[in-house]
């Protein structure tokens, strides 16, 4: 039985309100900076609400970061070249540190802002599909499964790309000059 518009809203409110942040952020890391990310999870919100009666429970954040991750995809591959995604770094370093807002000593505050902002540099230079695992696995705390099914690959997959991810991510931050970007 259909739920009327307002009970259907406030269901989507419920399920999908919760996971914005987790959404912008994906969105974030793959598009590189915040304008387009925003762009892209309005229109993301808007497919899901639109598709909303074809979701049956379950993991809400997972079923919203894959509708993100494909809105994304879709608008690169719409608005840019492939593989030519501008990185904008002054929009990569957006958020603030728990280091920078725990610390009182303005030196360690500024050594663990530079810090963090080398790992952000770091993970913007690796590949997309790479890019995309570390920050569902590392940032959003996702499982593999899940991984796995916003992706839509085979766990294994989520498991090398990950692993890729780790080394080419150490190598980076190491400075070791053969790593591809």
């Amino acid at each position: 039985m259909p739920l009327g518009d307002g009970a259907r809203t406030r269901r989507f409110e419920a399920v999908a309100l919760p996971h914005l942040s987790a959404a912008y952020n994906l969105a974030r890391w793959i598009c590189r900076n915040e304008a387009d990310a925003a762009d892209v999870v309005q229109e993301a919100v808007m497919r899901a609400l639109q598709y909303f009666d074809s979701y049956r429970g379950g993991d809400a954040r997972a079923w919203l970061l894959q509708i993100v991750r494909n809105s994304a995809h879709t608008w690169i591959a719409r608005n840019r070249f492939a593989g030519q995604v501008p990185l904008e770094e002054h929009e990569l370093d957006g958020t603030e540190t728990e280091a920078t807002r725990v610390s009182e000593d303005p030196v360690r505050a500024v050594a663990a802002q530079i810090e963090a902002e080398g790992l952000r540099l770091a993970i913007a230079r690796l590949p997309l599909e790479q890019r995309e695992v570390l920050i569902l696995r590392e940032f959003e705390d996702l499982s593999y499964r899940q991984i796995a099914d916003i992706i839509g690959s085979p766990i294994g997959t989520v498991m090398s790309r990950l692993s890729r991810a780790r080394d080419q991510l150490a190598a980076i931050v190491r400075g070791d000059q053969r790593v591809a970007s």
